[in-house]
């Protein structure tokens, strides 16, 4: 008791000393200084610590005592709240409430390539220096739906730009001043992979190019810190010293979340993610990144099903969507992974309680939710000593509720925000949901009252249908307006009523006719073998949902796995063999796979513990290679700049691009995803074994060597851009030559400065040129007329490096002798010609020419459908220049293997190489023959077996969404129009 005395003495002092120095010009000086005591209530301290029949003793805006023995001082105003609840005010830290949205830059035709400002960052999508709190005017009316939500607290921010400066904590008082309402103007640094609209800077134009900005402003900034900068940069000043604060960072899908966590490691940066709502598809690997997220609840409405036209075309993955995201909460919490929730992506803020209780039915914890709106949140920002719980000394941010917070039958009444009340519902507002026996001039109807407190709904009935109604409640005065039951005339009945007790509502009722008369309606409990259906689908909906989850798969789409398949121990019997290596093609041969390698070749092999796959008739080879390709990605062309070296394909590959899988049953295993064409010095490439079900980053060839995608001609000088579009440099042949040598010119000086030893600033872009010289980095160059060929490899001699290999390369035939003194491979279609200008010159003997010179030569698909018919690609070569049939193989199987430095792993059936096999039905070239195996490291990643039967299985689960969405539009729930999707595919020249 002495200490509670003391307390109040001290809260006491602090408001004397506390003295308010503003002058006073509308009125008397006089405050309030008065406490608030709710006594009697169920008080949730925090989601882990609940006292029942206790008080809370609130003064100023703060938390003064919790209990059940609070002395209560004279003078306070006391609230009696027996039989309610008191809980915490959520807090929601990813915000945009009151600030003002950037306006967008004025439109042109012709690109900007440099930054509009001067003396901040030399791009203008990275804002550091932007504060929320600059641009943040308070919004009565958000403010107020926002605390109708159960929020008090809200982190707003400027969702503008890659990195968007700092935003502010902003209690949603609905009186006082913004000198209270602003918890903290400097709360956190909020990022993201979205330029900004205030400006028309092209770079970057892809998601490498933002994830590869993000890296170099932390690189620059490092440099800036340590004084070495000549030129003044607030951008980087306020970068710097926002570093110490939270960084909040926008991904938005589980893929961005894995991309932008691992861009957080390389900068040694600890992102807290907002999420996409689609983490429990990558669950493994979102755990891995030890991140807090924040989650979005934003589920999708099912699809209108009734147009069996139009419900052929929605697929399977958006129609599983809606199945399973609101699984999402339940899964991150059953795997440990600490969440905030937020309002972000939802239409309006009315819409969250009621997904928060759909997450609950689908399995999230009360106590978990409860902690995501409150101590997570706060946890996050540091700010637990503040908001988030009702321990002493915290603000007075507090929910006063008829129930359990998350309880569909709960009303939220009160919402106090730093000791300021706002009413949601009164506390004495009678409640009269339920059911009635409705009586009026003589017609008895059945009305039912549901709904929240605050926006009441009714159904009225007669036996013969349902009438048309609307009903309000204002100060305990109901209105109710019903159609007629003469459906040819457009005829209301109209009843008013005083409610004083909810068992029996009688009052006015004004008939169609004008002529007035009373009504009387009797609360009724119906037997529950008469319940009606709206009745039985209420308590269906209070209930944990029957409804089917259908389970993940890897990937989660069309053709996953039920579980990732695991390497086995196979013994194929009786095959004929393309080997790829001296002993040529071998018949009735058997191929022993253990451990995800090649173990034997020979006849009469042993099974011991093997599967045996008798392979009598078939034919095995080594997995088809693809040197050129564009599946399997994100992005293809960083084209802002006439350089982009910093950038690279890892970041953006897609594991769960479907195309991965129609290339396994093509018989391909492995392809390097390369940069497009859009200018001269592309970005690094990505080789990628295709292990369908497999993360991107389980994708990636592991110890690859680094490589780079070139290119040259019409793309590279923007000649098919349109006019408007042709202002970057380089706009001639002549100009491209000058790119090459000014930037290896420059590169040769940042590596000269690097060996000095003297301070450098690292430059992603210079970094990866100075691989290129130290023969560290190979490139493939995009390739056409022989003039540019001669011109890169000049210039490739002239800094002593050697070009990797000339891909497309359709005038090569005219310079192969040269080719193969400068040492260089070639990647040609096997019989594309005349589609453009500057292929006019190409031949479809061009791969036999190349060969016959002793150049290492490849054909590749550079297209999704073309990369799956590899095998007969290859087959062309034996028709168009006599080239053998082994030969031809190897154009799709050792010699890309070969040209990409990974012929030591893959490319050959060879005892000791990764077990990278197709099994073929028939001769692999023939028209007719189907890849029935396709085996990656001993893994069978696709089956003509398995085939058929998930296409089968995908039809009846298909079938069984389809009736799921069906009934639940019957229900009255909202769906959307099913819209097909279009599929991207990338080419060089996509931007």
């Amino acid at each position: 008791m002495k200490k509670l005395l003391m307390l109040f003495c001290f809260m006491s002092g602090i408001s004397l000393m506390a003295q308010d120095y503003f002058p006073k010009n509308d009125g008397v000086k006089a405050e309030s200084h008065s406490y608030f005591a709710f006594t009697n209530a169920t008080l949730h301290i925090s989601p882990t610590e609940t006292i029942e029949n206790a008080t809370l003793l609130i003064k100023d805006g703060k938390v003064i005592a919790s209990g059940k023995k609070v002395t209560i001082p004279e003078n306070t105003t006391t609230t009696n709240l027996e039989g309610k609840h008191i809980y915490p005010s959520f807090v929601d830290i990813y915000s945009t409430f009151g600030v003002k949205k950037p306006e967008r830059a004025s439109s042109s035709n012709s690109p900007q390539y440099d930054a509009s400002r001067e003396g901040y960052y030399w791009n203008d999508h990275i804002k550091p220096e932007q504060n929320a709190i600059e641009s943040y005017a308070f919004d009565s009316k958000m403010a107020s739906d926002i605390r109708e939500a159960g929020f008090g607290v809200v982190n707003t921010h400027i969702a503008d730009g890659i990195i968007r400066g700092t935003g502010s904590l902003i209690a949603l008082s609905p009186n006082g001043t913004d000198a209270s309402r602003i918890l903290a103007d400097r709360s956190a640094q909020y990022l993201s992979t979205s330029k900004s609209v205030a400006s028309r800077q092209s770079y970057p134009t892809s998601l490498m190019g933002a994830t590869a900005l993000l890296r170099q402003v932390n690189y620059d900034a490092d440099w800036y810190a340590k004084g070495l900068s000549e030129t003044k940069d607030r951008s980087l000043e306020a970068f710097n010293k926002n570093k110490g604060l939270v960084q909040i960072m926008d991904a938005g899908s589980k893929m961005n979340d894995l991309r932008l966590d691992k861009v957080g490691d390389d900068v040694n940066t600890q992102y807290v993610i907002v999420g996409g709502g689609d983490e429990y598809e990558l669950i493994n690997e979102i755990k891995a990144t030890n991140a807090t997220f924040i989650i979005p609840i934003n589920f999708p409405d099912a699809f209108d099903m009734e147009d069996p036209i139009m419900a052929s075309t929605a697929s399977l993955s958006d129609m599983r969507e809606w199945n399973q995201k609101p699984i999402n909460p339940s899964v991150l919490q059953k795997n440990g992974i600490s969440f905030a929730l937020t309002l972000h992506d939802l239409k309006k803020p009315s819409q969250f309680m009621p997904n928060l209780q759909k997450a609950i039915e689908y399995g999230l914890d009360e106590t978990v939710a409860l902690a995501a709106l409150t101590t997570v949140p706060a946890g996050i920002l540091g700010k637990s000593n503040e908001i988030g719980t009702l321990k002493v000394g915290s603000y007075a941010n507090f929910l006063i509720t008829s129930g359990k917070i998350f309880d569909k039958k709960t009303t939220v009444y009160e919402n106090w925000v730093i000791g300021n009340k706002h009413e949601i519902v009164s506390m004495n507002t009678i409640d009269i949901r339920g059911d009635y026996e409705l009586k009026v001039a003589e017609t008895t109807y059945d009305l039912k009252i549901d709904g929240e407190l605050s926006k009441l709904k009714s159904t009225v009935k007669t036996e013969s249908r349902k009438l048309g109604s609307k009903i309000s409640m204002t100060d305990d005065w109901m209105a109710l307006t019903f159609s007629s039951v003469d459906t040819t005339k457009q005829d209301f009945v109209r009843l008013s009523a005083k409610i004083i007790n909810a068992a029996n509502l009688n009052g006015m009722a004004i008939l169609p006719n004008g002529s007035e008369t009373t009504f009387y309606a009797k609360k009724v409990e119906k037997d529950a073998s008469k319940k009606s259906d709206d009745a039985k689908d209420d308590e269906d909906e209070d209930k944990s949902p029957d409804v089917k989850i259908f389970p993940i798969t890897y990937p989660n789409e069309a053709y996953g796995f039920a579980e990732k398949p695991k390497q086995q121990t196979l013994l194929f019997k009786n095959a004929t063999v393309w080997t790829n290596e001296a002993e040529g093609i071998l018949k009735n041969t058997d191929v022993l796979v253990k451990d995800g390698k090649i173990t034997k070749i020979g006849t009469n092999l042993s099974a011991g513990n093997a599967t045996v796959i008798d392979a009598t008739g078939k034919h095995i080879t080594s997995g088809i290679i693809d040197e050129h390709s564009h599946i399997a990605t994100s992005a293809v062309n960083e084209s802002g700049q006439n350089s982009s070296a910093e950038v690279t394909i890892e970041d953006v590959v897609d594991s769960d691009d479907v195309n991965i899988y129609r290339n396994l049953a093509g018989g391909v295993t492995t392809i390097q995803i390369l940069h497009g064409s859009a200018n001269p010095i592309g970005g690094r490439s990505a080789i990628i074994k295709l292990k369908w079900g497999e993360s991107a980053q389980n994708l990636i060839f592991d110890e690859a060597p680094k490589t780079i995608k070139f290119a040259l001609g019409e793309n590279v000088k923007q000649s098919n851009w349109g006019d408007y579009s042709r202002t970057r440099f380089p706009q001639t042949r002549m100009g491209v030559e000058q790119v090459y040598i000014d930037y290896f010119t420059r590169a040769k000086a940042y590596d000269a400065l690097k060996k000095s030893g003297k301070p450098f600033r690292k430059d992603l872009e210079l970094e990866t040129l100075v691989e290129i010289m130290n023969n560290e980095r190979f490139i493939t160059c995009h390739s056409y007329v022989q003039s540019e060929i001669n011109m890169l490899m000049s210039v490739a001699d002239q800094f002593d490096f050697t070009i990797n290999t000339f891909t497309h390369i359709l005038e090569g035939y005219k310079v192969a002798d040269k080719m193969k003194a400068h040492g260089v491979g070639a990647s040609t279609f096997s019989d594309w010609w005349a589609y453009k200008y500057e292929v006019n010159d190409a031949i479809p003997y061009n791969a036999a020419i190349l060969h016959n010179q002793g150049i290492v030569t490849a054909i590749n698909s550079d297209d999704a459908e073309m990369s799956r018919r590899l095998n007969q690609e290859s087959a062309k070569v034996v028709k168009y220049g006599g080239v053998s049939e082994e030969e031809a193989w190897k154009m799709v199987t050792l010699n890309p293997a070969k040209l990409l430095h990974i012929d030591n792993r893959v490319g050959s059936v060879k005892v000791g190489k990764d077990a990278d096999m197709v099994l073929w039905s028939d001769h692999p070239m023939s028209i007719y023959s189907k890849a029935e195996k396709t085996l990656i490291e001993g893994t069978i990643y696709f089956d003509v077996d398995r085939d058929k039967q998930t296409r089968d299985a995908m039809k009846k689960e298909k079938n069984e969404l389809t009736t799921m969405m069906l009934q639940a539009k019957n229900k009255g729930l909202k769906t959307k129009p099913v819209v097909k999707k279009e599929e991207l595919h990338f080419h060089c020249d996509t931007l």
